[in-house]
């Protein structure tokens, strides 16, 4: 093996043990910021989109049963009977 063939063995073998860390340090970075928005997030007590659903789907539902009790009490008010 000559010499500029093992300084660039050695160069090849350098960059990609920089690589390895790099990484390593991205995914560490990345873990480390995931874990901590999932705090915060947790800490904003932010409602799923199920339940969200849910509720303003019983929301809507109240809302037309509340609509046919106001007919039927402006009906007897008015002294009419309801269907």
């Amino acid at each position: 093996m000559t010499q500029s063939s093992k300084f660039f063995d050695d160069l090849g073998r350098l960059m990609n043990d920089a690589a390895s860390v790099a990484d390593g340090v991205r995914r560490e970075a990345e873990t480390a910021f995931r874990g901590q928005m999932e705090r915060v997030v947790n800490d904003l007590n932010l409602v799923k989109r199920e339940d969200y659903d849910a509720l303003r789907e019983l929301v809507a539902t109240q809302g037309e049963e509340i609509e046919a009790l106001r007919k039927e009490l402006d009906a007897l008010k008015s002294g009419g009977k309801t269907a």
